[in-house]
């Protein structure tokens, strides 16, 4: 058989197919079959992805809604699964996701605007979905602003209702869903009660909690909270998720050395020992303006201040709006001196990203995605924990289908 096609049936395509996909006529699809001409290269390379792609060794599949740049995915792939869709309506982000994700299909964008029946079917959702209506900054910030919060916000808050009408139509054997800790606590606990009812008395499934903070996994105080669904009777229990000790993994993992051990990248370390470069620095303005601030609000007795850290430190929670002046997290450079910013590599190892996940985006705009996103070994270990009891819910369902032929 032709290479050509072969890689065309494993992609799942037929010779109409790849005619309306690659703008050629079908005489010409034909003479590629019949291995009459040499196919083109940009053809060949693309029936290999969407092969790949549609391989079905993967253990289960899965959707990635509000994807952001993809901190999930790469969780839930590390454990086996294929990711067959995903959504996220930021320009940047998926310009990030793109980068390090290539699937040769498009991101969907506003998920309120795509039909469930569009979607396809999958053994697990997982979605972060926005937490700005509900975690504490989000909440002060919409207050000051005089808006709604909670579900009350007609364009974040009621975003979860979308996850359930998707849960609703594919009763996939497993769902994943992450936000802040302050989820539970929000409307003095009416919001999470809310999301439970709708999960486990409208939709039939049966849910665990549990908040998890990355300072487990990495040198960041960051508090998440993680419900996990399955639609079958299960075991599955967070009581079983073994957590290495909190704190002992510290700022010298993740700040670059500055000693010719790690090669210069783009314009976050420069020369021959990889220096930071001086654009992360503080201005004397915004450091003298930051220290002011901090002053004042200790005269008051508030808490509110910038944050340094040190190689042997673990930091406060990285934000989205870190672009800003970076005060939740400013590394200390010695007596005398200005502090500085991450670089956002360094966010990216906060996060739990490599350093091959790629950065096509400005600083400001990486700023925001790695402030937005998942710290990755915390759900790496939620995906791990999962996996047997979706691969058991899924032999389950795989025997009774084959009973039901056997029987009809």
């Amino acid at each position: 058989m032709q290479q050509f096609t072969l890689l065309r049936k494993k992609a799942g395509l037929n010779l109409e197919h790849v005619s309306d996909g690659f703008e050629v006529s079908a005489n010409q699809v034909m003479k590629w079959e019949a291995g009459q001409e040499i196919v083109p290269t940009r053809v060949m390379q693309s029936l290999q992805n969407l092969a790949k792609f549609n391989d079905s060794s993967s253990a289960f599949t899965f959707i990635d809604l509000f994807a952001g740049i993809g901190g999930l995915r790469q969780a839930f792939e590390a454990n086996g699964g294929r990711c067959v869709y995903t959504s996220e309506w930021n320009k940047y982000a998926c310009q990030t996701y793109e980068a390090n994700f290539r699937d040769n299909r498009p991101i969907a964008g506003d998920i309120t605007e795509v039909e469930a029946d569009e979607i396809p079917d999958h053994n697990v959702l997982i979605a972060g979905f926005p937490c700005q209506p509900f975690s504490i900054a989000g909440v002060s910030k919409k207050n000051a602003l005089g808006r709604e919060h909670g579900f009350a916000d007609k364009t974040q808050g009621t975003l979860f209702f979308d996850v359930c009408r998707i849960i609703k139509h594919h009763k996939p054997e497993a769902f994943m869903l992450e936000n802040v800790k302050n989820l539970q606590s929000h409307d003095k606990g009416k919001t999470f009660q809310v999301i439970q009812d709708t999960l486990e008395n409208e939709l039939g499934y049966k849910i665990n909690t549990k908040v998890i903070d990355a300072k487990h996994f990495l040198p960041q105080h960051r508090e998440r909270i993680v419900i996990v669904g399955f639609r079958d009777k299960t075991n599955f229990s967070f009581s079983d998720l073994v957590l290495p000790p909190k704190g002992e993994i510290k700022m010298n993992a993740v700040l670059h050395p500055e000693n010719g051990s790690e090669s210069p990248e783009g314009h976050y370390t420069l020369g021959p020992d990889g220096a930071v470069n001086e654009k992360y620095v503080l201005s004397d303005k915004l450091w003298g303006y930051l220290q002011n601030y901090a002053a004042k609000h200790k005269a008051k007795g508030n808490g509110f201040g910038f944050g340094i850290v040190d190689k042997d430190s673990v930091s406060r929670t990285l934000s989205a709006r870190y672009y800003k002046d970076g005060s939740e997290i400013l590394v200390f450079r010695g007596d005398g001196e200005n502090p500085r910013r991450l670089t956002p590599r360094e966010c990216a190892r906060l996060m739990g990203f490599s350093d091959s996940f790629k950065i096509p985006v400005s600083d400001t705009q990486a700023y925001k995605q790695f402030g937005n996103s998942v710290a990755v070994p915390v759900f790496n270990t939620v995906a791990e924990l999962m996996r047997p009891h979706i691969m058991a819910a899924l032999q389950g369902e795989f025997e009774s289908q084959q009973i039901e032929r056997l029987t009809s």
